[in-house]
């Protein structure tokens, strides 16, 4: 009983021993935090204590449970970052803005030209064979309106068959029984044949109405518009389907616009689109996409656009041009810089994100849809982050500059020391290391993996073999053993 008692009076001293000692290691791993910030430094962010690039501007502990290392004002880190004095950036004219949430709508701009709607054409050609004896439209180009007479014609078929409707219609008043139903049939047949030749209903209506057969036909324009085509002569002989005028109605125009292949998967059918024209400068037209033409120009690689316009004054002439620009992502919001804050280096694009008075660092993103003045980020920067619009490059070069110099000048790698026991060698050759604490580094008792600077280092361990080793950072985050060796317990 008295052995017993021995063994756990010793277990208890010795847990008491080793909860003391690490007390007086924590105390020591924060003495010079805790010195630091009497001085009265600002406090910048906290950085990673495993030299990871990950900070936070609130102190936080990292995933094995270390206190993130506060970073103070005037203090240098080897973060890619520059700093620069407050009268310096004055002088370079820095401006910033913050990252934020915005309405991202891109324009895609094209050329185009005006054209007839090709469904408002129509032609003037009889339907019999006669001769031109007057011409009330006589010039290509005239506007004329909707029943205007443009021609006045002679034809011995047309007045034929006025005859014979006239004597049939007579016959019918003179006959009864099947002979006066076989007149009126006659009669009949010569109405419809007017009728088809394009005769009007009130010349038809006055040759029932018991009139003479009229000698000429005047025909008129079935529409308000413009003579696009005029082959008609006064005296000419035309043929039966001759087209003597081709009328444009221009209530209506299209635009066609030409639109790079690189566009044309935005572009969608009812998209509403603004038009511009020379001839009207400071005035816009509204319009809307009507087609897209599923053939590509190969010699200019653009995909012909047809929009269509309402032209009520007859403004729009055909073949002026137009200057087209179609609204793409309209109403949608998204995370957006000042195009201006984009370092475009080809592969990367980057930006200057300011992280306090005169500290900027530069961040790789990843970006999206654009217009003239934002564009859309989708990684790499957070809302609310001020970013540099102005003087940017000029910031940049001067941390490229920094970044070079410092890898000419690097400062050979610290050497740490540490006992500890090999838990285990994983298959890519990492050792799983369970360390005491660090007092060089401030780390507290814990196990994490370690690089061997080469395997020979390792050929005699086995795992569960108490070892002293040396080791040095050789990258942020890269713990790699310089030497090993065995210890004895």
């Amino acid at each position: 009983m008295k052995n017993v008692a021995i063994i756990v009076l010793l277990a208890v001293a010795a847990a008491l021993g080793y909860w003391l000692g690490g007390q007086k290691i924590g105390a020591a791993s924060t003495a010079p935090a805790a010195e630091t910030a009497a001085s009265g430094k600002k406090i910048l962010y906290y950085r990673n204590p495993m030299g990871l690039p990950d900070t936070s501007p609130t102190p936080k502990k990292d995933s094995m449970g270390m206190d993130y290392l506060p970073v103070y004002e005037g203090e240098e880190e080897a973060d890619g970052g520059v700093k620069i004095s407050p009268a310096k950036v004055q002088k370079l004219g820095v401006r910033t803005e913050a990252a934020a949430m915005r309405e991202l709508s891109r324009p895609i701009r094209a050329v185009g030209r005006v054209e007839v709607d090709e469904r408002r054409v129509f032609a003037i050609a009889p339907k019999f064979e006669g001769w031109i004896e007057r011409l009330f439209v006589n010039t290509t180009g005239q506007p004329v309106g909707r029943g205007q007479a443009l021609f006045e014609v002679y034809s011995p078929e047309l007045v034929s068959a006025q005859r014979e409707y006239q004597i049939a219609a007579r016959g019918m008043d003179a006959l009864s029984g099947e002979a006066r139903e076989s007149i009126r049939q006659v009669a009949d047949a010569a109405l419809a044949r007017l009728r088809n030749w394009d005769i009007s209903a009130e010349q038809i209506e006055r040759l029932r109405a018991g009139g003479e057969p009229a000698r000429t036909l005047t025909y008129r324009s079935p529409v308000a518009g413009v003579v696009l085509e005029k082959k008609a002569l006064q005296g000419q002989r035309f043929m039966p389907g001759e087209a003597l005028y081709q009328i444009a109605d221009i209530g209506t125009v299209w635009v066609i616009a030409d639109v790079f292949e690189r566009d044309i998967a935005e572009v969608v059918v009812g998209m509403p689109v603004t038009v511009r024209i020379d001839a009207w400068p400071g005035r816009e037209f509204a319009g809307k996409v009507g087609f897209i033409t599923p053939t590509l120009n190969a010699q200019t690689r653009t995909v012909p656009v047809r929009i269509e316009l309402a032209n009520p004054r007859g403004e729009l002439r055909p073949a002026m041009y137009a200057k087209v620009e179609l609204k793409v992502g309209a109403g949608r919001t998204a995370l957006t810089v000042p195009v201006a804050a984009v370092i475009d280096g080809g592969t990367r694009q980057r930006v200057l994100v300011q992280r306090g008075e005169g500290r900027f660092e530069p961040r790789e993103v990843k970006l999206g849809l654009r217009n003239d003045d934002y564009v859309e980020v989708k990684e790499g920067v957070q809302a609310g982050e001020q970013v540099v619009v102005a003087a940017n490059f000029l910031i940049d070069s001067e941390s490229n500059l920094k970044a070079a110099l410092g890898g000419m000048t690097e400062k050979p790698a610290v050497s740490h020391h540490a006992v500890g026991t090999l838990d285990g060698i994983e298959p890519d050759g990492t050792l799983t290391i369970s360390h005491e604490p660090i007092a060089s580094l401030g780390w507290p008792k814990m196990t994490m993996g370690f690089v061997p600077a080469n395997a020979a280092l390792v050929d005699k361990l086995k795992p569960g073999t108490p070892v002293a080793f040396e080791f040095v950072e050789r990258k942020p985050g890269e713990w790699v053993i310089t030497k090993i060796e065995a210890r004895k317990n």
